[in-house]
């Protein structure tokens, strides 16, 4: 029973952390890690236009990182800049909205220090990662974003994976 309370009330003091880590990055535009001994810290904010959904990004998306949030995934561009983010979560957690999107919806994405960049939905697919990969485009505004599928398969390390690409609509915006 201790077990089974401990993940729940982990969960809600990494999110706390998270959010307080986020907070700290003011002006500067750098978060300080959440916690003393974290390998990772916030780098970005993403939510739904409707404010249903939000969740802090994570740098890294390893699963030291994966557990406490999405994670950004190396060697693409920071989520809400210039060039391609792909940005991964956990199906049965942060990315659990991802069943309910659609295209033609917004997602916001907020950098510390209060610059935001508007995207739009404009394909979602399904691909088996045996035999499709996801195609980078640096020179493209791009948004994707990659959990595991189906949302109701409980088993870990499937082959498919539910994308959701979305195209910046807008410039980035200072909102400080």
């Amino acid at each position: 029973m201790g077990w089974g309370l401990y993940i729940p009330a982990k969960a809600v003091v990494a999110q706390v952390l998270l959010e307080r880590a986020w907070m700290a990055a003011g002006p500067t535009g750098i978060a300080p890690p959440p916690w003393p001994w974290a390998d990772t810290r916030p780098i970005a904010r993403i939510r739904t236009s409707d404010n249903q959904h939000n969740a802090i990004v994570l740098a890294g998306a390893h699963g030291r990182s994966l557990a406490f949030g999405p994670g950004h995934v190396d060697g693409t561009s920071l989520p809400g800049g210039i060039g391609h983010s792909v940005v991964a979560a956990h199906r049965d957690t942060h990315f659990a909205f991802l069943r309910d999107v659609v295209v033609g919806q917004k997602i916001i994405v907020e950098r510390p220090g209060g610059v935001q960049r508007r995207h739009v939905i404009v394909d979602i697919e399904i691909i088996d990662v045996r035999t499709e990969t996801i195609m980078i485009n640096h020179d493209s505004d791009l948004l994707t974003l990659v959990t595991c599928y189906p949302f109701e398969d409980w088993n870990p390390g499937g082959p498919l994976r539910y994308v959701v690409h979305a195209i910046a609509i807008d410039d980035a915006v200072n909102t400080s």
